[in-house]
């Protein structure tokens, strides 16, 4: 194009963009509102609305004539202004993965609801009994029962058996519409079109499997050793039920207790202070929230900007224990990302840079729950005893970080094998993956599938390397943090859960540019390097 032209077509680029937003904003809006009603009554009638409007926001990324459009103006080459380039970027990649026919994106959604619902509405049965998550949950932190234990483990997983063969025709026809477009398969279309490489992204999971390997299996010997006296059996005797968590993902608690310094107490006010002595005030945020059971809620937790401004909501399910503690704070980690994103910046820019930056943001905090310079200030831990205490709960932070490091590349791996040949044996491969990253024995004789049974595959796909990638960039931010914004030394610790310096940095640094710029660009901007294992490896080994 001849230079000349420039003007006319950046003026055709931000006429079509404004074009585009004035339909798609009040549309983002409603659908939003409604996924939250849903989430949180299990209303049918809401379901069926949330799955119409996805429906017609899906069909407007795939009219092909706008997507033509898009693709000429970036073989174009340059835009010389950079939130339109950045705008450009973003709608191209958005309208690729939706060029398929309307009827095939109408069959994706009814399943996408159809999984949704059934998550949300299903109560597993122990003893014949319908039971929650969180009282699964209960029996494998606190039962020395072991036959009861196995029961409320098999039935944590008894919605993968109800759900497997629709999420397998789901994946089947994500890969088709994939294999449409040109890509291998749906997993390698949402990589490549959400900025990341599949190759780099599995060489970093090979690189932590591998600086991960020995701390791990030290740990986990430990573990079995503990977990053996108390059930009394053989270490070889363990099975998955015995570990404190339907997937092991979490760690269990080992010699220090943190829940009595939790129970009885509203976590919403806790978090609400801490949060407001590190520069983010959410009172409105946790005003328009749900955070306790009820039935036909969503048994899950997740932080919602409904309107890419200040209408923010989180859901949970809140019993007072420190497993919701650091899920209160990972929400609204999340929370204030999305509220402290610039207002002014265009509509299609106003959302984290990417989701591993939210989900860094999320840990960071989230992280904060077994803190003990934490929990001295705003738990209300006596502070000798967080101290004494100090170095148990650096082992359990330390623990969390590895079991969840662990469980990710089970998930991860999973789930890229899933989309490379559904037809495979996956119930086995499952099993495979946790014996390999997890070491922990498979049920004898047991054939179901499991995987299914985890509401990421169906409701989140090819989302949770985020989670790793997200704690490796935690790790960076808390680093910089530390030892940067808040002068190092003995110190920083109390200043990291108490001055405001942290929320000044954080939204100057990470959360005010949105997505005006990529994640790498925003990473370089907030700590001066690009993403890197070392700080996070070096906290779970102890040496930060």
């Amino acid at each position: 194009m001849n230079p000349t032209d420039a003007p006319s077509r950046q003026h055709a680029l931000a006429d079509f963009i404004e074009r585009l937003v004035a339909e798609l904003e009040p549309l983002h809006r409603r659908h939003n509102e409604v996924v939250w009603l849903a989430n949180i009554t299990g209303e049918r009638e809401h379901e069926e609305e949330s799955a119409r409007l996805e429906v017609q926001i899906r069909n407007l990324f795939a009219r092909p004539e706008a997507y033509a459009f898009l693709r000429d103006q970036m073989a174009a080459g340059e835009v010389a202004d950079p939130l339109l380039r950045r705008q450009l970027e973003l709608l191209h990649n958005d309208f690729r993965v939706h060029q398929i026919p309307p009827a095939t994106i109408e069959r994706m959604v009814a399943i996408e609801k159809l999984l949704e619902s059934r998550f949300n509405h299903y109560r597993a049965l122990l003893d014949g009994v319908p039971v929650t998550d969180n009282a699964i949950r209960d029996v494998l932190r606190d039962s020395d029962d072991g036959a009861r234990r196995r029961r409320a483990w098999e039935a944590s997983k008894q919605v993968g058996g109800e759900i497997a063969g629709d999420l397998l025709e789901l994946v089947r026809i994500r890969n088709g519409a994939a294999h449409d477009l040109g890509f291998p398969n749906y997993y390698s279309m949402m990589l490549e079109t959400d900025e990341l490489d599949e190759g780099e992204l599995f060489s970093v999971l090979d690189d932590l499997e591998a600086r991960t390997g020995p701390l791990f299996q030290a740990y986990k010997a430990e573990l079995d050793a503990r977990l053996a006296r108390r059930f009394g059996v053989a270490p070889e005797a363990l099975r998955p039920w015995h570990y404190g968590d339907p997937f092991f993902q979490e760690a269990p608690s080992a010699d220090v207790q943190i829940d009595p310094w939790f129970e009885g107490k509203p976590l919403e006010g806790l978090t609400e202070r801490f949060f407001a002595a590190v520069g983010f005030p959410i009172g409105e945020l946790l005003e328009r929230s749900d955070l306790y059971e009820k039935p036909g809620k969503s048994q899950h937790a997740f932080c919602l900007s409904v309107d890419r401004g200040r209408d923010i909501r989180v859901l949970c399910n809140v019993r007072s224990n420190e497993y919701w503690m650091g899920t209160m704070l990972h929400e609204f980690g999340h929370a204030v990302y999305d509220a402290s994103i610039d207002r002014g910046l265009p509509f299609l820019l106003r959302v984290p840079a990417h989701i591993l930056s939210t989900e860094a943001s999320a840990m960071l905090f989230g992280r904060l729950s077994k803190n003990p310079a934490w929990l001295a200030a705003w738990a209300g831990a006596p502070r000798e005893e967080a101290e004494r205490a100090g170095a148990a709960l650096a082992r359990a932070g330390r623990a969390q970080l590895l079991v969840q490091t662990r469980w990710n590349l089970v998930m991860c791996h999973m789930e890229r094998a899933l989309y490379r040949d559904p037809e495979q044996d996956l119930d086995a491969l499952w099993w495979d993956l946790v014996e390999r990253f997890q070491w922990l024995r498979r049920p004898d004789g047991r054939r179901a599938p499991d995987w299914a049974s985890k509401i990421h595959f169906s409701v989140a796909p090819v989302y949770y390397h985020n989670y790793l990638l997200g704690e490796i960039m935690a790790s960076q931010l808390q680093a910089h943090l530390l030892n940067e914004i808040l002068g190092g030394g003995a110190g920083a610790a109390d200043r990291l859960v108490s001055s405001p310096r942290v929320g000044a940095f954080l939204t100057e640094r990470l959360y005010r540019t949105g997505k005006s710029m990529d994640w790498r660009a925003t990473l370089e901007r907030a700590v001066g390097h690009a993403l890197s294992p070392i700080a996070f490896v070096d906290e779970l080994a102890g040496r930060a």
